[in-house]
């Protein structure tokens, strides 16, 4: 029987790819966005194709449980939709603080208490939540974005140890830059907000930032090919750093709170 696999934000970038990997694999591949329309070229490829909101509580549960009743199980739930909201925490309202969270957060928790149910009676599959080198480093600018990944690994380090027992695997994925256009979304959404002149020197090492983001950036293939290996994968890794930028930048976790902070408030004040 072939393995089924749903894939959320599928539009674009990592969420495109990983569905042509398990496409290229004989998977059977529900890749979903907002717009049907904008994911057509998957359904030529060989996907089934839905709408789906991750906000949407109800159709979150709805495209679970009409997989579940078309192919008769649900293997792998990929949860890749999301965006960046950057911005000084002061500068971003909190409506964008909560609808940051709606899509990182709440978004990938709505599928899995969908999907769930049916991997625990089936005692087998396998989580993957897309996260960030952010989720685990967080730096000046990028705070809200930071602490939706934040709670996004802190709930799958908690969903790993509850699951186990039923055969469930919960994996993290941690990119860092990626070439797609994430960054240009990024940029958008801190247009958004109103900026405080008292965090020019903040805003200015971002915009250095996002101009230098292709630098080790990866591919979405390289992104979408880890998100295989961990659902492929009979025992996968709690966590998967893609890119040697990733696996650098995790380093810094272990400099001294107070050493880090010198170093990004030394980066501001860089002309």
């Amino acid at each position: 029987m072939e393995r089924t696999v749903l894939i959320t934000g599928c539009s674009s970038g990592i969420g495109r790819a990983t569905v042509r990997a398990y496409l290229s694999e004989g998977w059977t591949v529900y890749a979903t966005a907002r717009d049907v329309a904008d994911i057509a070229d998957l359904a030529d490829a060989g996907a089934e194709t839905r709408e789906l909101d991750v906000t949407r509580p109800a159709q979150c549960r709805d495209v679970v449980e009409e997989i579940v009743d078309s192919a008769g199980r649900l293997d792998v739930l990929v949860n890749n939709a999301g965006y960046a909201q950057f911005g000084a925490l002061e500068d971003v309202p909190t409506r964008e603080v909560q609808r940051q969270f709606d899509v990182n957060v709440y978004g990938p928790h709505r599928l899995i208490r969908a999907a769930l149910p049916h991997m625990r009676d089936a005692e087998d599959g396998t989580i993957v939540n897309v996260s960030s080198v952010t989720g685990r480093l967080a730096t000046p600018g990028m705070g809200v974005y930071a602490g939706s990944k934040f709670a996004l690994e802190g709930m799958s380090d908690a969903l790993r140890g509850e699951v186990g027992q039923f055969g469930v695997d919960v994996v993290v994925v941690e990119p860092g830059p990626v070439e797609t256009n994430f960054d240009d979304r990024a940029r958008r959404e801190v247009r958004t907000i109103d900026s405080n002149p008292a965090y020019d020197d903040l805003y200015d090492l971002y915009e250095d930032y996002t101009a230098m983001s292709g630098v080790g950036a990866v591919s979405p293939a390289e992104v979408a090919d880890v998100i295989l290996e961990a659902g492929v994968s009979t025992d996968p890794e709690p966590r998967y750093a893609v890119g040697q930028v990733a696996r650098y930048s995790l380093l810094g976790r272990f400099v001294p709170d107070r050493w880090r902070d010198t170093i990004f408030s030394l980066l501001q004040r860089l002309p």
